[in-house]
């Protein structure tokens, strides 16, 4: 082996994604105050901490759907900043975004939900889109949800087409807020099930949760935050061990005691 290759042999890889001291004022009030945290190719992170921490105002940053007053986005090398003075809507593609009240097309049905913006975004033809839109309905157990419009799905179904119509623009990273929080307790599981096969299927993933038996289990790491600010991350045997003292471990306690879970 030359030099050149064990120098880049030994090299860490850099993170899929940087969040470089992210700081947004709304209304007057400061919401995140120089927040950074990076995220390495398939991990899943999960953000927990009271309401009015500024955790989907995080999100939304970080897709550009609010526009950060300072700090940076660094997706798979190149900045945010940089992309928006050309053309956001590429940045934007790279990153799928799921919010809590699925943001379904009424008038479509789950199929031509998930097809359109292939079709209109990615510019793929008809018979292509309809076929990756059929594949991301199947991965998410919906195969025989086709020609359902969004009235005839309970919400845990409209939340899986929303995960399907993300995940067929082939995203490098998904933003997951509260993606349970809309739904009754009995359908929770079936959607906390497709982002766990995700995770397994080398998915990078920033998820906003309150499920704490997920965040325990499932990710990688958990990032408190608090008055805009990150407080503690670490891992969850580290923060969330019957004998820590975090704050993460306390506020977790007291969800327990209010949901009984």
């Amino acid at each position: 082996m030359t030099f050149d290759q064990l120098l880049t042999a030994t090299e860490p890889t850099p993170p899929l994604m940087e969040v470089r001291n992210i700081s947004k004022s709304l209304g007057g009030k400061l919401i995140l105050d120089d927040v950074s945290l990076s995220l390495n190719r398939g991990q899943l992170k999960v953000l927990i901490g009271p309401s009015g921490s500024g955790k989907s105002t995080l999100l939304q940053c970080i897709h550009f759907l609010l526009q950060p007053d300072r700090g940076d986005v660094i997706l798979d090398g190149k900045s945010a900043w940089e992309m928006s003075h050309f053309n956001i809507c590429s940045f934007r593609q790279k990153i799928g975004m799921i919010f809590q009240d699925f943001n379904l097309f009424d008038h479509l049905t789950a199929l031509d939900n998930v097809a359109i913006a292939p079709r209109k975004v990615k510019g793929l033809r008809r018979t292509e889109a309809y076929q990756r839109a059929k594949e991301e309905l199947a991965r998410v157990g919906l195969s025989d949800k086709f020609d359902h419009y969004p009235a005839q799905l309970s919400g845990g179904q409209k939340q899986r087409v929303s995960i399907a119509r993300a995940m067929a623009m082939d995203p490098k990273i998904m933003l997951l807020d509260e993606p349970t929080s809309a739904l009754d307790p009995e359908l929770i599981g079936e959607v906390l099930n497709v982002i766990a096969v995700l995770a397994k299927g080398g998915m990078t993933m920033l998820m906003v949760t309150h499920q704490i038996g997920f965040a325990r289990h499932l990710t990688d790491e958990i990032i408190f935050m608090e008055a805009g600010r990150v407080v503690e991350q670490g891992s969850p045997k580290f923060l969330l061990d019957d004998n820590s003292e975090s704050r993460t471990a306390l506020f977790c306690s007291h969800l327990t005691e209010l949901t009984g879970r």
